[in-house]
């Protein structure tokens, strides 16, 4: 993908890593990590991490929640600045970066698993924003245009209006305009944090062929994914951290998916000894939520649909069909034609806002925790506590200690990684705070349980802990409704998907019927599976 480019301002196997078994090359890396080390307050979220990158290469990070991943990240990028260690382009060793600009300048961009657009603001300035004031050669507006034109078509597969605000779009357009913010500043080194969580698997296909012309003309591309399978068809090398510590450097050829989970973990790999499968033997047929004749839009059908006690009901498709506003629809928070109807405490509610889901013992856990999860200046113990906050009021009087017991129970549990209840919430890892919101929520005790991609941003182990309790709590009668991004999710978790098209729902799967190819299949459009 050649752009106008900027002109800026300036066999290893599981074997602990040392300088003895750091492989050997004459290539000088593009970027070297050497022991770099950060704390936030008392908690150590590195300690120890190496790494190299070569021209034209993409090297996967992998680690559990907590691992350090992130704060890699922001200390390449010059978001956070390092306690301790070095960093070196092309052999030289660059001082520490103090800003964003910084990294910009030594051109590494990075593209982050939050999606940071900016409010009423056209696409083509959500784009740009930021680059007059790094790169020497300011652009016209029209080339701006014809740039961000192509570098959207490529991620997209069609042209986007560019004058249109950026809110408007689905979740997966945002990422990929954020993306495409990134590719217009020509980095040498891009850094894929998480950020194809949000894309639908179309865009993050087109993304994968992007990547490959870009390391074809030279970039060097650093990619974090949670996901087995987005390592296994992307990635050149693979380097895992663990506990702040980088454990181990792995070729594509020694990179196998049991490798890679015994390195992160520090653990043998084996099968979990309690099947994950969130099922329950015999599912009750009462019903506990169903729609009457819901329209996404005028021109959608009715949607009929019912929801049974200790069921899970798994929503998918393209980003943008439909899926995410039938889930906010059944919590009230999106407008919509027909009624939402609950039968979960003997009698018929209906749901015209979230204060009768909550009545009704419905509870939402949402998709972007930055603006609908989490209360960023609120500590983890507050964040856990608000939706119980009732269940601990004595004689008038708030008691703490009942929260904590609580939490305390969802941290092992989840296998939450903090060190107080009292620190504030932004200090943990993205998918640890994940883990707090869904435990909020969790906690209440619900009947029915919403779920918008819930392990988005969580580890390999975590997403079994959070099935596993699934399962645990089907079985006592709760019933979930989980949106999910993740193909190989809804084949573990589901016992039957509706996938959704232009605002209706194409299709409905059951369990027994659905594979890989018949999902992946439908969400294209095609129902022919023979």
């Amino acid at each position: 993908m050649m752009l106008a480019g900027p002109d800026r301002d300036s066999s290893m196997g599981l074997q602990p890593v040392s300088e003895e078994n750091t492989p050997a090359t004459s290539v000088t890396p593009v970027l070297r990590v050497e022991k770099l080390a950060k704390s936030y307050g008392h908690t150590r979220a590195l300690t120890a991490c190496d790494m190299e990158l070569f021209s034209g290469e993409i090297l996967a990070v992998m680690g559990e929640n907590g691992s350090g991943k992130s704060t890699l990240v922001k200390i390449l990028t010059g978001v956070q600045n390092l306690d301790e260690g070095t960093l070196s382009m092309d052999g030289r060793r660059l001082r520490p970066f103090s800003n964003p600009v910084d990294g910009i300048s030594a051109g590494i961009v990075a593209v982050f698993q939050e999606v940071p657009i900016i409010e009423n603001q056209t696409v083509l300035d959500n784009i740009w924003v930021g680059y007059d004031g790094v790169f020497r050669n300011r652009l016209r507006k029209a080339e701006k245009r014809q740039i961000a034109d192509k570098v959207l078509k490529a991620l997209l597969g069609r042209q986007l209006d560019l004058d249109q605000h950026t809110e408007s779009l689905s979740l997966s357009d945002q990422q990929a305009c954020c993306i495409a913010r990134a590719l217009v500043k020509k980095p040498r080194i891009l850094i894929l944090d998480e950020s194809t969580s949000a894309l639908d698997i179309a865009t993050r296909d087109r993304l994968f062929k992007t990547c490959s012309e870009l390391t074809g003309e030279g970039t060097s591309i650093i990619f974090i994914s949670h996901r087995m399978d987005e390592v296994m068809a992307i990635a050149d090398r693979v380097t895992v951290l663990r506990s702040g510590r980088t454990v181990g450097h792995f070729t594509r050829g020694e990179a196998t998916p049991e490798v890679l989970v015994s390195s992160m973990t520090g653990k043998t790999f084996a099968q979990p000894e309690e099947s994950v499968e969130v099922r329950t033997p015999g599912l009750d047929e009462k019903v506990q939520l169903e729609t009457q004749d819901l329209k996404l839009s005028a021109e959608s059908k009715g949607i009929n649909f019912h929801l049974r006690k200790g069921e899970v009901v798994a929503l998918a498709g393209l980003e943008g069909h439909g899926q995410d506003h039938f889930l906010r629809a059944l919590w009230a928070l999106e407008p919509v034609a027909g009624a939402v109807v609950a039968y979960t405490k003997n009698q018929a509610q209906k749901i015209t806002s979230p204060a009768d889901a909550v009545r009704a013992s419905i509870v939402y856990v949402p998709r972007d925790r930055r603006t609908e999860g989490i209360f960023p200046n609120q500590s983890i113990g507050d964040n856990f506590s608000i939706a119980t906050m009732s269940q601990d009021v004595q004689f008038g009087v708030v008691k703490p200690s009942r929260s904590l017991t609580r939490l305390k129970a969802f941290k092992e549990t989840l296998k939450i990684k903090m060190s107080s209840d009292r620190d504030p919430i932004t200090t943990l890892s993205g998918g640890n705070q994940q883990k707090v919101v869904l435990a909020r929520w969790l906690a209440a005790e619900p009947d029915i349980v919403l779920l918008n991609d819930p392990t988005r941003g969580v580890d390999l182990g975590a997403k079994r802990d959070i099935y596993a309790l699934m399962r645990r709590m089907t079985q006592q009668g709760v019933s979930f409704i989980v949106l999910s991004t993740e193909v190989d999710e809804i084949l573990e978790i589901a016992d039957r998907t509706l996938v959704f098209r232009e605002n209706n729902v194409f299709v409905e799967l059951d369990r027994k019927m659905t594979t890989r190819e018949k999902l992946v299949s439908s969400f294209f459009g095609h129902e022919d599976y023979q």
